[in-house]
């Protein structure tokens, strides 16, 4: 069994553990430490794991620079940097990175309270 492949069964899509019913969440952050996006798994086995999906949505009219700190707060390690385009549709941020052992993926923004992260965790774990 060591040897066995992954396969769709063996993980659960789940929302971001920062959003409220799956709603987007607004970064209200504007330095560190940001607002929460997600808390992953506790677990630090292997083939246990959260892959998680992230898109930012700018609702004001100028583009703002959005900091994801991924597991931590340290800079330059954890920091994802990306600059949202003004009132902007869907903007990727975390195309599907992995984090466990309880990381935390939390966000600010140059702006407060005008950008909406929205996404979605595949949780690997052996149930």
């Amino acid at each position: 069994m060591p040897n066995e492949m992954r396969d769709y069964r063996d993980y659960q899509k789940r929302k971001l553990s920062g959003s409220s019913d799956g709603r987007g969440i607004v970064v209200a952050a504007d330095s560190s430490p940001g607002t929460l996006i997600h808390t992953a798994l506790s677990s630090v086995a292997a083939n246990e794991w959260d892959e998680i999906f992230i898109q930012a949505v700018n609702t004001s009219d100028s583009a703002v620079k959005l900091t994801v700190e991924w597991g931590g707060t340290d800079s330059p390690g954890d920091h994802i940097e990306v600059t949202i385009p003004a009132e902007s549709g869907f903007s990727e941020v975390i195309p599907g990175h992995v984090l466990q052992n309880g990381a935390i993926a939390r966000a600010f923004a140059a702006a407060a309270d005008v950008i909406v992260l929205h996404g979605y965790v595949n949780r690997y774990q052996h149930i």
